[in-house]
């Protein structure tokens, strides 16, 4: 059940009168926005249930241990628990064919052959998510910065949330937690935005990300050697839109659903290839990952506490294993490695003198410049099937070619159009939301049935689903 779908809209409708019905009944809205949240989930595949309630229930009662345990040994062994049965449960089913491929591979070139062993299963929609969002809970109550859930089924709605419960943001239970328990509220203003989100983050998804995956990312990636040096380089240019259009439309409408049942989610995006360097580029994209991985694994290995060369090591690693996350191949795990390697070099580059040497304007250009660069030119391995594929891309930009024959021009017009709002000024962009707030609601329901219906036409494609939902 994605979230462009009328299925959505009307479990939403459903949703939102309960919870606001029930809102002086907490543990009842609990119970409502919980079914709700199953209901959801299950419209993809009602097994997968199973697993979602299995996890939740480990790490409840696994929290409550730790929390209850004054003994430092069984603390430790009770977060291991939690840590092997989700993380053993998330590889099982999203890494096992990968690492059974790979170790025969590497078998073959010690003269063994080995027929890898592969699972026939589908892989549990939002599971590396929901798999993050519950371990942050069991780690935080061992590092004692968090209480336990109060209530059972308050802990199952925490990880099941149904507006962030696919493709994120991923919450922390600090900030989630406790807002089921508050009587919710929402202003005018706050309604005001949260339906502008919604209608922004369609209009994202339906008219850029839709339209530029149709009509000119998927058929250069498809058959990059058919097409010329410069087609390729539009596509990379398309696939960096793309995916930001697509993932950020879902955390908007993830935002905006929460907010108009009386939830607040903080943002995921901040214009991230507005970015002056690789370290800027994470605190601005995908920012729910970029600081679990940050506060989960680039901390707990040391951060930068242990020396230059300790730290280069720990970036490098913390974005192989970001990497890893996101898929079961070995073109993620580069794509997370060239993302290390460059924060590598932006921490090399800030302890130098080299900007101080510069024009501070020219040098915020440059490295501008430079960071979206190589931002795009990592997402060539994050879209492409392979390695060869990804290596096609870029040896047809580097062959050149001008010709323009096979570019679906309006699906260029597009691109252009998202480059320029994405570089607008936050204040414009900031205007225009207060003056949506301010217009009366029945303008504001024009205006937003209107750009739906305006977004629709202009797509000309079929609704594809969101990107990050096989992750």
């Amino acid at each position: 059940m994605a979230f462009n779908s009328i299925q959505y809209a009307v479990l939403f409708l459903i949703a939102f009168g309960g919870a606001w019905l029930l809102c002086n009944h907490q543990r009842l809205r609990i119970l409502f926005l919980l079914a709700v949240s199953y209901i959801f989930y299950a419209s993809w595949n009602p097994i997968y249930l199973t697993l979602i309630v299995f996890s939740s229930s480990l790490d409840y009662f696994v929290g409550n241990a730790i929390f209850n345990s004054d003994s430092p040994a069984r603390r430790r062994l009770l977060l291991t628990v939690s840590l092997v049965v989700n993380l053993g449960i998330l590889c099982t089913f999203k890494y096992f064919n990968f690492f059974a491929y790979e170790f025969s591979q590497l078998a073959a070139v010690f003269g063994f052959t080995l027929k890898p062993w592969h699972l026939k299963v589908l892989l549990p929609v939002g599971i590396s998510f929901y798999t993050f969002q519950s371990l942050s809970y069991t780690i935080d109550i061992y590092k004692k910065q968090l209480e336990p859930a109060k209530w059972y089924f308050q802990y199952l709605l925490f990880v099941s949330f149904f507006p962030q419960l696919v493709a994120g943001p991923i919450v922390r239970a600090k900030t989630l937690l406790p807002q089921f328990w508050n009587k919710p509220r929402v202003t005018n203003e706050q309604g005001s935005r949260a339906i502008f989100l919604i209608a922004l983050g369609l209009v994202k998804k339906v008219v850029i990300a839709d339209y530029l995956g149709a009509h000119l990312v998927d058929p250069v990636f498809s058959n990059p050697q058919m097409y010329s040096g410069i087609e390729n380089l539009i596509a990379m240019y398309a696939y960096a839109f793309q995916i930001y259009a697509d993932f950020s439309a879902y955390s908007d409408i993830a935002i905006g659903s929460a907010a108009l049942i009386g939830f607040d989610i903080p943002i995921n995006f901040n214009v991230p290839y507005t970015a002056t360097n690789l370290r800027d580029f994470w605190q601005r994209w995908h920012i729910s990952l970029s600081t679990w991985l940050r506060d989960y694994l680039y901390i707990p290995m040391g951060g930068s506490k242990l020396g230059k060369g300790r730290t280069y090591f720990n970036l490098m690693a913390t974005m192989v294993i970001g990497g890893l996350w996101h898929g079961a191949a070995l073109t993620f795990v580069f794509w997370g490695a060239i993302h290390g390697l460059a924060l590598v070099v932006t921490r090399i580059v800030q302890r130098s003198n080299i900007k101080n040497r510069m024009n501070p304007h020219a040098a915020k250009i440059i490295s501008t410049v430079l960071t979206f660069h190589v931002v795009c030119a990592a997402w060539v391995f994050f879209r492409a099937a392979d390695f060869s594929t990804a290596l096609m891309v870029f040896k047809s930009i580097a062959l050149g070619g001008l010709h323009t024959a096979n570019l679906a021009w309006p699906a260029v017009g597009v691109l252009a159009g998202a480059l320029t709002i994405h570089w607008i000024p936050p204040e414009w962009k900031e205007k225009a939301r207060v003056a949506f707030c301010a217009a009366p609601a029945l303008i504001q329901a024009i205006l937003v049935i209107g750009l739906i219906i305006a977004s629709e036409q202009l797509a000309q494609t079929d609704v594809a689903p969101f990107i990050y939902f096989q992750f």
